[in-house]
């Protein structure tokens, strides 16, 4: 029988073990500071991923940063497709200006820069998402909008302090108690992405910055 016992390591292969354990993994340039590899996609991902270069012309880096896991990945994309895009009593600019406001007090660089792209394309108005993303209250909003963006501001800072007249806030100018339900998870889910987003150091699509910035609509 062969002999299982191991060579010494040598004065050389020591310092190459070494050089291999101070080596750091390249990060995603241009996604995320964490150097994660990205899993095979599987066809409900490797379709999602083709639809969104069809229809924006690229991959959201955030879902790039989200592929190292598919699990991770499917439960992330679906979770915003049903709030962003499914029916609700809110309005898909309503929701992306939640999200702004939302990610505006949390500083995150990426979804103020990918969801105030989406303000200004909803809205047809440049100026108005560049308001959004620097300041809400300085924008020219209906109470609907204000009250929406208040209650999410409020949720995010100061959720302890929520009670039945912030909710009738938002009756009175019309909401349903569904439609309280969708802001609440709108603000909810843009708290956790913000935090994700700042935490990996992601980083938005260069798209995003040019998108949208025509005239103001009249």
């Amino acid at each position: 029988m062969a002999s299982t016992k191991t060579a010494a390591p040598t004065a050389k292969t020591g310092k190459s073990l070494a050089k291999l354990k101070g080596k750091k993994p390249k990060p995603m340039q241009g996604v995320m500071a964490l150097a994660l590899e990205p899993a095979p996609l599987s066809q409900p991902m490797d379709a999602y991923f083709a639809k969104c270069t069809e229809k924006l012309g690229f991959v959201p880096n955030v879902l790039r940063a989200y592929a190292h896991d598919m699990a991770k990945l499917e439960a992330f994309a679906a979770f915003y497709n049903d709030l962003m895009l499914a029916p609700s009593g809110l309005s898909k600019l309503e929701r992306e200006m939640i999200a702004v406001a939302v990610s505006s007090e949390n500083k995150c660089f990426y979804c103020l820069t990918a969801h105030g792209a989406a303000v200004r394309a909803l809205s047809g108005d440049p100026l108005l998402g560049e308001i959004m993303v620097m300041n809400y209250r300085a924008a020219a909003l209906t109470p609907r909008q204000r009250a929406m963006l208040d209650f999410a501001v409020l949720m995010t800072n100061r959720s302890h302090e929520i009670e039945e007249r912030h909710r009738q806030d938002l009756r009175d100018v019309g909401f349903t108690d569904r439609d309280i339900w969708d802001i609440a998870a709108v603000a909810s889910f843009f708290n956790m992405s913000n935090r994700m987003a700042s935490a990996v150091d992601m980083r938005p699509n260069d798209n995003y910055h040019a998108q949208a910035r025509g005239k103001r609509a009249l």
